[in-house]
């Protein structure tokens, strides 16, 4: 299991991070992805940020390990494209569905590859979209990183519990980054359509 904030110094820069992005009362809309990857969210404890991302885009300094990870250069691209890190923060909120990460023989474990885990993890999930709902997120629409396992999911957990009017599915950034990457671009414009 992927559980940064037990790290002083990750707690430390979660707190400077989001200090920085969100000590206002404005609304956001929220964006789910899977759960953290062990070089992304599950190192920084910020979804969709590597250390590297999180000094030089954020200006944040930290000493953790300074690995680019896949999905968080896609969705800093993203961020350039919509205007800058202050403007994207001060309109969403990024989270996972599963705030946890999860590991399996040195991979990343999506939080639905394994039905015991997707099971048991299901309760907690419930629990911190609920509390998570409480920062004055925007329940009319919320965006869904995965059109597939992560979206079907979602969907039916919102079914059961009423939480968004609407889910948009948008191309997981790893994905894009990894069998689409000459279409950069144009994933970055239906991104930004989707947002508006």
């Amino acid at each position: 299991m992927l559980n940064p904030y037990q790290e002083a110094e990750v707690f430390n820069l979660c707190k400077r991070f989001y200090t920085q992005y969100y000590a206002d009362a404005n609304p956001r809309n929220i964006i789910l992805g899977i759960n953290p990857g062990r070089l992304g969210g599950g190192l920084t404890g910020i979804p969709f940020t590597d250390p590297i991302k999180l000094q030089t885009i954020c200006g944040i300094d930290n000493d953790l390990s300074k690995k680019a990870e896949l999905s968080a250069d896609f969705i800093y691209l993203m961020i350039a494209a919509y205007g800058s890190p202050s403007e994207f923060y001060k309109d969403f909120y990024f989270s996972s569905v599963s705030p946890l990460g999860f590991t399996k023989e040195g991979k990343n474990l999506n939080y639905y590859d394994d039905k015991k885990l997707t099971k048991r993890l299901t309760p907690f999930i419930l629990s911190c979209i609920t509390t998570q709902l409480k920062f004055d997120i925007n329940t009319k629409t919320a965006y869904c990183l995965g059109e597939g396992e992560n979206y079907k999911f979602l969907s039916k957990l919102n079914e059961e519990h009423h939480f968004f009017e609407t889910i948009i599915p948008l191309a997981h950034p790893r994905f894009i980054m990894q069998y689409k990457r000459k279409s950069v671009n144009q994933y970055i414009d239906a991104y930004l359509k989707a947002f508006n």
